[in-house]
């Protein structure tokens, strides 16, 4: 009888909460504005031919290159940053290794390790959702291969300092260190290029949210080149689809755009934290039900805010949220 590998029979098939998705899609960070009208010129201008050829991945890894200042041989497009957290997983996680991840964050991190065989360390944030940068540092073993850490968080939107980064990175040389940079564009600050002074660091970027193309699957791994050379070895040359790699220049052209979306997100975010402060931690009336709950809520550097009613029962009813929910037993 043919089996799986007893770590992916472990696993959970992960369903995204795809049941609505008219309206603001809120849960799910996508750009709320769409892409850039470039984009969509250029998807009108694809015909027959242009799909009928493989595509050749090296030309936007070019352009993508300018754009971010680095040199391609420290690049990887890959489909979304979902296949980058896959990539560098594969590439140097085994049945006998550690990997250590702080939750509640980004379910694809647990999934991707674990599929490996590897053991995964979940190490519950701390108070306010800050991450516990000692605790990590005392996690770290002989048998850690990857630390992976969404900065800005995702979803709390918490931001770790760039220099608790460096020093996870400088405490476990022989482990992997993936920092996923999917909000950077909200939070203006990046670990980039600090690989070339800590060769186990690994930074991942996505087109889906600032650039509003999440249905494209267009991110990026960045990192020093000897390694990136590993992982591309991992990786199939034909891993993005010509329609995404004929919009990537576009999109990228069009800085005014993506620069006005930030601009005006980040102002949104500004009044709702506003908003919410004059709430307090005073208790509210639901508008279902009646009843009345304290409301608390976190400032985010993401395009996205924390927030949660009595014992840390966070609205976004995410896998990650949930399950650290469970482990500090809140409701």
């Amino acid at each position: 009888m043919l089996r799986a590998r007893e770590s992916i029979r472990s696993l959970k098939e992960y369903h995204p909460p795809l049941g609505d998705r008219e309206g603001l899609r809120l849960d799910f960070n996508e750009n709320t504005q769409g892409c850039s009208p470039r984009v969509l010129e250029r998807l009108r201008g694809l015909n027959g031919e242009a799909l009928a050829k493989y595509p050749v991945r090296e030309k936007g890894e070019v352009v993508v290159a300018a754009h971010l200042g680095v040199s391609t041989d420290e690049l990887l497009l890959t489909n979304g940053t979902d296949e980058a957290i896959h990539l560098v997983c594969e590439t140097y996680l085994q049945p006998d290794h550690e990997a250590i991840i702080v939750v509640p964050t980004f379910a694809m991190f647990e999934i991707y390790a674990a599929a490996t065989g590897a053991r995964v360390i979940s190490i519950p944030a701390g108070q306010d959702f800050a991450f516990p940068t000692p605790s990590v540092l005392d996690a770290i073993n002989e048998r850690t291969r990857l630390i992976a850490v969404a900065n800005p968080n995702n979803p709390t939107g918490t931001f770790v300092p760039l220099s608790d980064l460096m020093d996870m990175a400088r405490a476990a040389p022989n482990a992997a260190v993936l920092v996923d940079e999917a909000y950077f564009e909200f939070s203006g600050e990046t670990i980039a290029p600090g690989w070339q002074e800590v060769p186990n660091l690994f930074v991942s970027r996505t087109f889906s949210k600032a650039y509003g193309m999440a249905g494209l699957r267009i991110g990026v791994l960045m990192g020093d080149r000897d390694q990136m050379g590993m992982v591309r070895r991992a990786s199939s040359p034909y891993n993005l689809n010509s329609v995404a790699l004929a919009c990537l220049p576009d999109a990228l052209a069009d800085r005014d755009y993506v620069q006005k979306y930030v601009a005006d997100t980040i102002e949104g975010r500004a009044q709702l934290e506003h908003e919410l402060h004059k709430f307090g931690t005073t208790e509210i009336t639901e508008l279902h039900g009646g009843s009345t709950e304290e409301l608390r809520f976190w400032p985010s550097r993401a395009n996205l805010i924390g927030y949660c009613r009595r014992c840390g029962k966070c609205l976004r009813n995410s896998k990650s949220v949930k399950r650290w929910r469970d482990e500090e037993g809140g409701d």
